[in-house]
């Protein structure tokens, strides 16, 4: 009776819960519009909030923004001598020649849909601009739309978002200077975003990030970017890397106290510790910093740990991805300050590192580390493998996330797969398995040994295709319903050119697992630190 009563719409409220826990699982959402009304109003907001956030996939939601947007403003505009002429209405100059341009290119009469149901751009919560600028470009080259002026369109469709008072939760910026085109769109971008107040208000959570592969960072982004911090008053999350600790020092210099009760997290990325000084006196005027996380950086030496045990507060280490070679003695003291705030643990390649160093700071892990839930191991070694195995089996108790990466052949996959599923906790969100080879046998000895684990994403990678891991994958995964979503090696991609892979891939769905692309699957330690 009561399940009759959800799928009728008599409790609305209790639907709202149930849909809003699949709010990032996209397929299920869509399953979702399907079942009435009501399911279709519950769920599209959803779908809806961050559109731009697999470009390569979700770039033709701009036909949509455009749909309306253009057809009205464009019936304002009359034809004179083959020239648009601008109406009474206070439009941009840019605004009127993108649609001119589009019309001109016969999108709006022949490609843009018809008629849309919802108000699409109001719901839109998240935006990142990387994304948003791949998308336009995806969405440009989808009509080969190359004449026309790139600059001039992104004005318009953000001012699709303004008009519509969206209630933005989070802005990304993320400068990535990999061409002088695309700082011309984030400083466009910026420009913009400046210039209406509303809509930096309404933010939540604002993000900078500058990766960079030129010396300096772009002084006229990092100018504006300043302008938009300081009229925000309320940053919560920053990123700073060694293209952006410019930035950084201006922000704490000039206005840490409009961020002191606010700033909750920050992440060090890449820096060199030697270039920041004081790192105790910043920390102790941020009254809300709720985690902080490093990242790849160097130079965690003394002088750093001196300046991070002066603290009176405590240092809420969070991430601590390791690829350079500090000293043991630092990160003891480190690690001593930090205690049972570090959740995220990364190795990255083996190869400078020593069996003793490994031993030593996984012990210091284990040891002070009660909370660890990522472990991500990359390019392990044979020598290392023991290691590795023995860190895990020690810290399984809160342990979601896994990821292994092998570099050094047979022998490292084998291990790993014949010890592997006994020490795995009984629930993970994630494991990714990136192994060199696999050997059928071996693999057969994970599955049997880790039934009593469910995993809610499972990404196997491995490089002899000679291998048939599939029989087992349906013998000890499949019928026994062990994962939700799947990712072999190329399996969807193959499935495309193969019925007899595209029937297996059905075959998967009648038991409630989603075999998907790994590269809609796959999440990185460093975007699951990043993007959260």
């Amino acid at each position: 009776m009561s399940c009759s009563k959800v799928f009728s719409g008599d409790l609305p409220e209790l639907i709202y819960e149930i849909i809003k826990y699949f709010q990032k699982d996209y397929s299920t959402l869509h399953s979702c519009i399907l079942v009435n009304r009501l399911w279709c109003r519950l769920a599209i907001p959803l779908l809806w909030e961050n559109p731009f956030s697999i470009p390569r996939n979700n770039f033709c939601v701009i036909d949509i923004y455009l749909n309306d947007d253009l057809k009205m403003k464009l019936s304002e505009c009359k034809t004179i001598d083959n020239k648009f002429s601008i109406p009474e209405k206070n439009y941009h100059i840019s605004d009127i020649y993108f649609k001119t341009k589009l019309n001109e290119y016969k999108i709006i009469n022949n490609s843009l849909l018809s008629n849309t149901l919802f108000n699409y751009p109001k719901f839109l919560k998240y935006l990142n601009t990387y994304n948003f600028i791949l998308s336009v470009e995806l969405w440009l080259r989808l009509y080969s739309l190359r004449r026309i002026d790139r600059l001039n369109m992104y004005v318009p469709l953000l001012t699709i978002f303004f008009e519509n008072e969206v209630n933005l939760h989070t802005l990304e910026i993320e400068n990535i200077n990999t061409s002088n085109r695309y700082s011309a769109y984030v400083n466009m971008i910026l420009e913009v975003i400046s210039q209406n107040t509303n809509f930096i208000q309404n933010i939540r959570n604002l993000k900078y990030c500058v990766i960079s592969y030129h010396i300096n960072e772009n002084p006229v982004i990092k100018d504006r970017m300043l302008q938009i911090i300081h009229s925000h008053q309320n940053l919560k999350k920053i990123l700073i890397n060694k293209d952006s600790l410019s930035l950084f020092k201006s922000l704490l210099s000039s206005n840490i106290y409009n961020c002191s009760n606010t700033l909750n997290t920050i992440i060090f990325y890449y820096v060199n510790f030697k270039r920041i000084i004081n790192l105790d006196k910043i920390f102790e005027q941020l009254n809300v910093l709720e985690s902080i996380h490093i990242i790849d950086c160097s130079s965690l030496d003394n002088n750093f740990t001196q300046q991070i045990i002066n603290l009176t507060k405590p240092f809420k280490l969070k991430s601590l991805f390791i690829s350079k070679i500090p000293k043991i003695e630092s990160l003891d003291l480190l690690l001593q300050k930090s205690c049972n705030y570090l959740e995220n643990f990364r190795l990255d390649s083996c190869y400078e590192l020593s069996q003793i160093f490994i031993q030593q700071l996984f012990e210091l892990i284990i040891k002070y580390c009660k909370n660890i839930k990522l472990v991500d191991f990359d390019e392990i070694e044979n020598q290392f493998t023991y290691q590795v195995l023995y860190l895990i089996e020690n810290i399984q108790q809160n342990l979601n996330y896994l990821s292994i990466c092998t570099d050094d052949g047979t022998e490292c996959s084998s291990i790993i797969l014949q010890n592997l599923g006994q020490i795995l906790p009984p629930k993970l969100e994630y494991l990714c398995l990136e192994l060199d080879y696999i050997k059928t046998s071996d693999f057969e000895v994970f599955l049997k040994n880790s039934q009593n684990t469910f995993i809610k994403k499972l990404i196997i990678h491995y490089d002899d295709d000679e291998q048939d891991i599939l029989p087992s994958i349906k013998k000890y995964i499949m019928k026994k319903k062990r994962v939700k979503y799947l990712a072999i090696n190329e399996m969807v991609t193959y499935s495309k050119e193969s019925v007899s892979l595209m029937n297996e891939v059905k075959r998967f769905e009648l038991y409630n697992i989603k075999v998907q692309d790994s590269n809609i699957l796959e999440i990185s330690a460093y975007d699951y630190i990043i993007r959260n």
